[in-house]
């Protein structure tokens, strides 16, 4: 039984991997499924009566015994129905039981986060479904991209090795795709807030790279060094590299000697597969324990305004975001509680990170009852609409025995400016 409530799990078409946040070592742990082996095949079996998955499921559709499926996220993306035996099940169900399967030996999860090739609002809902299928809560549940997982690994690495920018690259059957991760340019000053982003800044076909996987005999391997070597170059040209770091089943072979020396001319050059599930489960790290000052990822699908109210948090008083930049605005729903000192009305600020304007919106309580100062609590809900529209709800939430929650309710819409492009100002 594994101890880890904290975890990262990345899920794609083929296969799976789970990640857990070790207490002692303070870092995660890859879940080995053979020695130095992290995949999980993303099979589901069912064969005399009993589910089974992975390794298990793949040996009974080889030997040809029982009902296997794969391909399990895609058809759960697209909403199949798929037929095991003599029942027809959601594919949606049938991915639910299997991550059920694969995270049985993690009792009392605290928070997962999944990390897949691309993200949505249908994928995020999907997943965090899911969550709630394992019993764990849709609010402990976050979906990112794996740009955003090798964004999250990198901010708990050294300094030194994103000082400038980090680059990765990927590879498999299909294509060799890198990405930079890089600190954004802000317009206006904003403490101590560091803004970073991942861009795809080139990718090539296989075929392109004279079929390197699989590396068949020695003459296609050197041809194929020598024009990854020209793709490597063409990626670091004009730029300054800290660190650089390969993943992908197609650089399970070693093809690419002359290649390397390129990677490692001064800068650290790192090899293997869990970069995205560790990177996950930082994300759960930094979520659940609410760690502050790490830089705030941002790209084309997240929101660059933030929403403050003026509150007091732990006797300091300040203007504290209820909805961050940096989030998705599917994702950006919340509720707090709040204690006021001065019951006439509430100030909202709108801040947004590319044009650098702060805009201020006033909400009247009128019609709440006066009480003493700090004895007025009051329930504050945000819900989006949009991408654009967020409405703010205040209720009276009583306060204990001696106040009773009165019926005063006041809604506030707020109307963002959504991505429209802004994202690419800060580039």
């Amino acid at each position: 039984m594994k101890d880890g409530k904290i975890l990262g799990f990345e899920l794609n078409e083929k296969t799976c991997q789970i990640s857990f946040y070790n207490e002692a070592s303070h870092e995660p742990e890859t879940l080995e499924t053979a020695v130095e082996n992290y995949q999980l095949p993303l099979v589901l079996g069912y064969y005399q009566n009993a589910w089974v998955y992975g390794r298990e499921a793949k040996r009974l559709a080889t030997i040809n015994e029982g009902c296997t499926v794969s391909d399990l996220f895609r058809r759960a993306v697209h909403q199949e129905k798929i037929r095991v035996g003599a029942k027809t099940h959601e594919a949606i169900w049938l991915l639910a039981k299997y991550i059920q399967l694969a995270l049985e030996q993690f009792k009392n999860i605290e928070y997962i986060t999944f990390s897949v090739p691309y993200t949505n609002i249908d994928i995020s809902k999907m997943l965090k479904g899911i969550g709630q299928f394992i019993g764990v809560p849709k609010e402990r549940v976050y979906v990112q991209d794996y740009k955003e997982s090798f964004c999250h690994y990198m901010f708990y690495q050294p300094k030194e090795l994103w000082q400038y920018e980090a680059a990765l690259f990927y590879c498999d059957g299909n294509e060799i795709r890198a990405y930079m991760l890089r600190k954004l340019r802000t317009i206006t000053g904003r403490g101590n807030d560091v803004f970073v982003a991942v861009d795809e800044v080139a990718r090539a076909q296989m075929q392109e790279l004279a079929a390197i996987y699989p590396v068949l005999n020695v003459e296609k391997a050197k041809n194929a060094d020598e024009r990854f070597k020209t793709f490597i170059q063409g990626v670091f040209d004009k730029k300054v590299v800290s660190s650089v770091f390969l993943t992908g089943e197609g650089f399970e072979n070693n093809w690419y000697p002359n290649s390397l020396k390129v990677l490692c001319n001064g800068r650290r050059a790192f090899i293997g597969n869990n970069l995205y599930s560790k990177g996950a489960c930082y994300t759960s790290y930094r979520r659940c324990r609410d760690y502050e000052g790490s830089p705030v990822y941002l790209d084309e699908t997240k929101m660059m305004e933030q929403i403050c109210l003026r509150m007091r948090v732990n006797g300091k008083e300040a203007w504290y975001p209820i909805v961050a930049w940096g989030s998705h605005w599917y994702e950006a729903d919340g509720q707090w509680e709040v204690l006021l000192e001065d019951t006439s009305d509430i100030e909202i600020h709108v801040e947004s990170l590319a044009t650098g304007e702060l805009e201020a919106e006033t909400v009247s309580l009128a019609g709440l009852p006066e009480r003493r100062d700090y004895s007025l609590r009051l329930s504050i809900e945000t819900m989006f609409l949009d991408e654009k529209t967020c409405k703010i709800t205040f209720k009276d939430a009583g306060f204990g025995d001696f106040f009773p929650a009165t019926d005063f309710q006041v809604e506030k819409v707020i109307h963002l400016g959504g991505s429209n492009g802004q994202f690419n100002s800060l580039s």
